[in-house]
């Protein structure tokens, strides 16, 4: 019944709960305004007919005053503290305009009004009006908000965008906003944009008590270093956690779309370190560039981040279709820049070298590679052409091009490889120091270098897209062993520290970026159940939602992944989160001769030769 009725008076149009609204008070202020006659004379009260005009003009005047100050634009379920305090300021204003009006009547002798009817008027009246607020407010607000398809939501926060959020939320007619949460002990229990501040504590015993669906955390209320644990503590309560970023200005109706879920960057907390300018633009701006896998998860990364650092031209080598297509659309707003796209591999020579007089390239970055690492292992020798090959021929043609500077991206899995694709990446690394040798021995001003580094968070294939992927489903998350570790980064923070290493390289260093501490995947597969709301199931609670199942490793994987081979070879460079592993330039001759021999292992498709081929040079060369 209640909730019927409520349902009811909000359907109804506005101007009619505006005027139903100024009844009330009017109603309310007249007995306000007889009150105060009673407590000036400290009895009944029975006013004369001319008193009595002179009461009803009271609220008559009252009204227009407290429209004037914005009282009923204000929707009375959302109304808050400064609503209190617009009433306080027109029922003084209007105080003072009946005692005006009472004066002039007194000079014409109509009627005698005591000098302090006015005074306590005022103040009743503003009690009541407020007290009218704040009843309505509960009343409909809770009736309203507890109806079916409202999620309750606390917001973590109760800062300058923690209230604006909730003004968002409160419009929003899927969204109920119970409370907000706030470390700051001084804030506990306050009234906030007319919601209560709870301490952050308290998330478990709130959620039961109001059935809380989700938790918003706002930007502003927390730093980066404190992501990690308190996304981990959220976790904990087994709600929705999702994330609205410091760096959402967009306030009102648009701040309900910059909430986004809880990215694995998030949980990690890694510090960010503003880019360097100057290493940004050195080996881009004004620059023909290269990147190949540019349809790839940190190929596209790459090419949207030069595309911000005014490229004359970007040429991008792809040969997924789809991929090149995607990557390609999105760079609709190109300004003066020439972007290429090219369908094409890195393995066919006659198509690079075309690419390379055609376009005058003055900077690779090559992301191009298979990179799946139980698929490279049951492939191997496509693994190898791929990776090796396609390496050696747009290396090459880039050194014979005269080009300024190339890239390789690599990655940890090349550090003691225990795999195929890790070893076809090691490889790799040798070609770019065998270029960087022939460079140098020729006097050629060149730089070839490879920068390394782990995981990037969502790329295809990876664990946290797949963890994603099976939670939406109703699991099981699969992991390949309890004790797994790895290095994640983010691809925006890779792609950008790969661009100022480019800007750092003398000739075939391998830059290592620092990837923090590794995360046990475990853990990670565990914060992203309860992150996304749901239980973990198992033998303390059989009765939760998403079960973790461990398969076994797969071929070629390891437990733990390396970023350098001998950390007292690791240098420190100017910019923070890039190190330098220096390395003896490899004999181009030597490397060319063992490429020939793993070329004719592979031509035969003698593949337990090529990988005894592959390992052979890198248990030599490690």
């Amino acid at each position: 019944m209640r909730a019927a009725l409520v349902a009811r008076l909000i359907s109804l149009p506005r101007w009619v709960k505006r005027v139903m609204v100024a009844l009330v008070d009017f109603g309310l202020l007249l007995l306000a305004i007889w009150l105060a006659y009673v407590l000036r004379y400290s009895r009944w009260y029975e006013p004369s007919e001319t008193q009595m005009w002179l009461m009803l003009v009271a609220p008559a005047i009252a009204l227009p005053v407290l429209e004037r100050f914005g009282v009923y634009r204000v929707v009375v379920r959302f109304a808050t503290e400064k609503t209190i305090w617009a009433i306080a300021q027109a029922m003084a204003v209007s105080a003072l305009l009946w005692l005006a009006f009472v004066f002039m009547t007194e000079f014409r002798g109509v009627a005698q009004v005591p000098r302090s009817v006015p005074v306590i008027y005022g103040i009743i009246g503003t009690l009541f009006i407020s007290a009218s607020r704040m009843a309505a407010r509960r009343f409909l607000g809770t009736a309203a908000d507890t109806r079916a398809g409202r999620v309750r939501i606390l917001i973590y926060g109760a800062g300058a965008m923690g209230r604006q959020l909730a003004a968002a939320l409160k419009a929003d007619v899927n969204s109920y906003p119970v409370g907000f949460l706030d470390a700051d002990p001084a804030l506990e229990d306050a009234e906030v944009a007319g919601l209560k501040v709870y301490a952050a504590r308290k998330l478990p015993e709130l959620v039961s008590t109001f059935r809380i669906s989700e938790v918003i955390v706002c930007g502003d209320a927390i730093e980066d270093g404190e992501k990690s644990r308190i996304f981990g503590e959220l976790a904990k309560s087994h709600v929705r956690t999702r994330f609205l970023p410091a760096v959402a200005r967009t306030f009102g109706d648009n701040l309900v779309d910059s909430i986004r879920e809880i990215g694995i960057e998030d949980i990690l907390g890694r510090p960010m370190v503003e880019p360097d300018p100057e290493l940004l633009h050195a080996s881009v701006k004004d620059k023909s560039v290269l990147v190949t896998g540019a349809g790839g998860s940190i190929g596209s990364e790459l090419v949207r981040q030069i595309m911000l650092l005014s490229p004359a031209r970007l040429v991008l080598l792809e040969m997924d279709e789809f991929a090149l297509y995607e990557i390609d659309r999105k760079l609709a707003r190109r300004g003066k820049t020439e972007v290429v796209p090219m369908l094409g591999s890195v393995t066919d020579r006659a198509l690079v070298d075309r690419l390379f007089g055609a376009y005058a390239v003055d900077t690779v970055f090559h992301a191009a590679a298979y990179k799946h690492v139980p698929l490279v292992e049951t492939n191997p020798l496509a693994g190898i052409v791929n990776n090796v090959f396609g390496t050696w021929t747009i290396a090459d043609a880039a050194r014979r091009a005269g080009v300024e500077r190339f890239v390789l991206i690599s990655t940890d899995k090349a550090v003691r490889p225990t795999n195929v694709m890790g070893a076809t990446k090691r490889w790799a690394e040798f070609i770019v120091r065998g270029m960087g040798g022939q460079t140098a021995t020729s006097g050629a001003q060149q730089q070839f270098c490879a920068v390394r580094f782990g995981n990037v968070i969502g790329s295809q294939g990876s664990a946290v897209p797949l963890f994603k992927e099976q939670i939406e489903t109703g699991g099981p998350v699969t992991l390949t062993h309890e004790d797994m570790t790895r290095y994640f980064m983010a691809a925006s923070e890779a792609a950008e520290l790969i661009i100022q290493a480019a800007s750092l390289s003398t000739n075939g260093e391998v830059f290592l970026l620092d990837m923090g501490n590794p995360v046990r995947i475990r853990d990670l597969a565990e914060n992203m159940i309860r992150l996304a709301g749901r239980t973990l199931r198992n033998a303390e609670n059989p009765g939760g939602d998403i079960e973790i199942v461990v398969l076994g490793p797969r071929p070629g994987e390891k437990l733990f992944e390396e970023l350098f081979y001998d950390i007292a070879n690791v240098e420190k460079t100017k910019h923070p989160k890039i190190m330098c592993a220096r390395q003896n330039l490899r004999d181009a001759k030597t490397l060319r001769s063992a490429i020939d021999e793993l070329d004719a292992a592979v031509k035969r498709a003698d593949g337990a030769k090529a990988r005894d081929l592959l390992f052979a040079l890198i248990g030599q060369n490690g």
